[in-house]
């Protein structure tokens, strides 16, 4: 029984209710939560319908989320256009020129990503209005990739964060997935700033080592590109650093904008917990009974008390409450306050007759 008993408080999903006398124990139903790691599973050739073996394209285009294959297919249309649009015009722009697709692309990522050096300018009305419609479009472009593709790969390193900080700890799965939700917003600010600190580092060398700046101005170059900041004075010139800059450029300035994203969820979560505190430490008054009370019956079940307390958290409002009941009444057929299968088929009849 002890060895139950541990095994039940060390998952931490399990609640022990009192049962009123003469009632047997419900049997409980152990359900897989959406949060833990899926096992995985190995598909070999018999898999395939066909028969033939899966391509390696096929293999990392199948493992690619949803969202990520979204947002690629964006960039790449993105990218694609502007690229041929850049480079058909590229007699009106001025500045300092190395390839002509190569400074089509530097200058789509330096436009989207609202960095705008200056080494490479607009001059005439047509060139500026293609600048400005392509600024507009790449600002939603970023903020696609903030919202489906950044945060998705911070996700993916919030297990091995755990694990690196747990090292010397034995901790299960369940216990690493457990403190992984819990401190979710954490790990997701420290696996950003981890990151962040690792572009700037190697964006510092690159530029101190293949474009020859100074370690000052390197790092200065560093931090005005990845704050969209883009003096202009230093800048990526040669055409090896203006290939490094298509893909920095683009990492550099997500990454720092996914951070203070970041932060600002932080404080926002640290808020919210000390609400939730203040709300469950707070001693219930005969007020609050009434206002759990929200059938009216003068008595508040647990199901009410739970209600009340989530409503008083900020998780839930009363308008919420009003449609889930709304909702419940129209499925209580008989008004027996109680749902079962018979309730749910008559309640489904006059909807299935029109």
């Amino acid at each position: 029984m002890d060895e139950v008993d541990a095994k039940r408080q060390s998952a931490g999903v399990l609640i022990d209710i009192p049962l009123a006398p003469g009632k047997k124990a419900p049997k409980r139903r152990y359900r897989r939560s959406r949060s833990a790691p899926v096992a995985d599973t190995d598909l070999g050739p018999q898999c395939q319908n066909d028969g033939s073996s899966p391509t390696n394209f096929e293999i990392i285009l199948k493992k690619l989320h949803p969202s990520l294959r979204q947002v690629a297919m964006f960039l790449c249309v993105y990218l694609g256009v502007g690229t041929l649009c850049f480079y058909l015009v590229r007699d009106q722009i001025k500045g300092k020129k190395t390839n002509g697709v190569l400074d089509a692309v530097y200058f789509c990522i330096v436009t989207m990503t609202t960095v705008g050096y200056g080494d490479l300018v607009p001059t005439t009305p047509a060139t500026k209005l293609l600048a400005c419609a392509f600024v507009f479009t790449g600002m939603a472009m970023v903020g696609l990739l903030l919202s489906k593709s950044a945060d998705y790969l911070v996700e993916r390193q919030e297990i091995l964060l755990v694990k690196a900080i747990r090292r010397n700890q034995k901790a299960n799965a369940l216990a690493i997935t457990q403190e992984s939700e819990t401190n979710r917003i954490k790990y997701k600010c420290l696996t950003v700033f981890v990151i962040l600190l690792v572009l700037m580092i190697i964006g510092t060398i690159f530029l101190k080592v293949v474009e020859k700046l100074s370690f000052v101005n390197s790092f200065y170059c560093v931090c005005s590109t990845i704050t969209t900041l883009g003096y202009g004075d230093v800048s990526f010139t040669t055409k090896g650093g203006r290939v490094f800059a298509i893909f920095w450029v683009l990492s550099g300035t997500l990454c720092v904008a996914q951070f203070f994203l970041y932060i600002a969820q932080l404080s926002t979560e640290k808020r919210r917990k000390s609400l939730v505190k203040w709300v469950l430490n707070r001693q219930m008054t005969k007020l609050d009974l009434e206002a759990a009370d929200f059938n009216g019956d003068g008595v508040v079940d647990a199901a009410e008390f739970v209600l009340y307390k989530l409503k008083e958290m900020g998780k839930i409002n009363k308008e919420d409450i009003d449609l889930v009941m709304e909702e419940f009444e129209h499925l209580d057929v008989d008004q027996t306050g109680t749902l079962s299968a018979s309730d749910i088929t008559l309640a489904q009849v006059p909807d299935s007759g029109k």
